[in-house]
């Protein structure tokens, strides 16, 4: 039932771009989006061997067995694993299961989402290729790199989870979701990129005073002429004795 009704909602999407309308468009008219408990979702990076990351998403469906736990290092233990977890927990792994929405548009076809490491902050980045400013929808920091320990992101202000909605049906398909049109949000991070690239800078350093010129061999030796003919003006004058004689 549910494939014949995601095939006939790819169907229509054909449709519509077939008619002319651009590709966006047409996701955002054929597509519409519902609020859902935050709670009942974690996004969490799984590191990859030495540097990479995979974003996950987990939902927790009933609320017994958990599909997470918080470990005492701070770092996140999937245990969905340990049991049957169909019908309690649900994972979404990929750009099938999730995508990024902004000012009520679908924007997986432009936007691709990536992890990017620096020292000990993790950011989850949208990005597109024609923009030099990634937009950031989370971030976390790095307890340690185990890679049987997931990190937990936290969303970034603005940003929240949303599911996709056809007709009225909730589909299996999350949105990394914004109010904002993407124009703004790409025109804010662009101005908060170029401020922070000017102040990685830092505070001007004052000017260096330039070192005195050197003195010349004849500046040397007038000053020592007249320092002599000072010297010799403040001398007493010795005065030629001639003895008498009668």
């Amino acid at each position: 039932m549910s494939r014949t009704y995601l095939r006939a909602a790819g169907l229509t999407a054909v449709g519509l771009l077939s008619a002319g309308l651009p590709q966006e468009s047409a996701a955002a008219s054929l597509f519409d989006s519902a609020v859902i408990p935050q709670e009942r979702f974690a996004v969490l990076a799984q590191p990859l061997g030495r540097a990479q990351w995979k974003l996950l998403v987990l939902e927790q469906i009933k609320t017994q067995p958990r599909c997470w736990r918080t470990r005492q290092d701070g770092l996140m233990e999937p245990s969905l694993n340990r049991f049957n977890f169909s019908g309690i927990c649900k994972r979404y792994l990929d750009s099938n299961g999730y995508s990024l929405r902004s000012g009520g548009q679908d924007l997986g076809t432009r936007f691709r989402f990536r992890l990017k490491q620096a020292g000990t902050l993790l950011r989850l980045e949208a990005l597109d290729p024609l923009q030099r400013a990634p937009l950031l929808v989370g971030q976390a920091r790095i307890p340690r790199r185990d890679l049987n320990g997931f990190v937990q992101l936290q969303l970034a202000p603005g940003w929240a989870l949303e599911r996709r909605v056809y007709q009225g049906r909730q589909l299996n398909h999350l949105y990394f979701a914004h109010q904002e049109k993407v124009n703004r949000l790409l025109a804010l991070a662009s101005s908060r990129g170029q401020r922070s690239g000017f102040s990685r800078l830092g505070t001007p350093m004052p000017p260096i005073a330039p070192p005195p010129l050197p003195t010349s061999r004849t500046t040397n030796q007038r000053a020592k002429r007249r320092r002599m003919t000072r010297l010799a003006s403040n001398a007493p004058i010795r005065l030629q004795v001639i003895p008498y004689r009668r």
